[in-house]
């Protein structure tokens, strides 16, 4: 029995969801751009431009909407990037915060169109969850300092190792 995905996060965007898609499909591997649908004529959009965009990042479905500047991206609504190594946070980091984009606390940042992400390091909930308060506590302490997630700083301050 072959599963579907039924639920698929759609964005809006003010025009840019093509540019968006491209950007995203070019950051996360195993992603690719599926299928564009334009404005017919007599549609509230100009005629021939981007209405959505199917895209895919690595095996995630997404619609982005060209919708109009009425439902800007808050941080209500972030998208988790589960890492497997510092490397993995550096290089996505830098991806999402580049050209325009922006640095956040604790391993959140925004994109250039605005949406948030948070590029946390796999296992990271094991350092709050580790059934030591004063190891969480002090992960919870470094992580509050940190914009984007230092893994090996993290851990060193949840182990009782000092900065240094």
């Amino acid at each position: 029995m072959t599963l579907r995905r039924t639920i698929v996060p759609s964005l809006w965007f003010d025009g840019d969801a093509e540019q968006a898609a491209d950007f995203y499909v070019s950051v996360f591997p195993n992603s690719r751009v599926a299928s564009a649908t334009r404005y017919p004529e007599g549609a509230p959009g100009p005629a021939g431009t981007v209405m959505a965009v199917e895209f895919e990042l690595d095996g995630q479905r997404f619609t982005g909407i060209n919708g109009g500047p009425q439902f800007p991206f808050t941080e209500a609504v972030s998208f988790q990037v589960v890492c497997q190594d510092q490397d993995e946070i550096d290089r996505y980091w830098a991806a999402l915060t580049s050209e325009g984009g922006s640095e956040g606390p604790c391993g959140w940042c925004k994109d250039r169109y605005g949406l948030s992400w948070q590029v946390v390091p796999d296992g990271m909930d094991e350092m709050f969850d580790h059934g030591d308060p004063a190891r969480a506590q002090r992960a919870m302490q470094a992580m509050l300092t940190m914009s984007k997630i230092d893994l090996k700083a993290m851990r060193e301050a949840a182990d009782g190792v000092a900065a240094g």
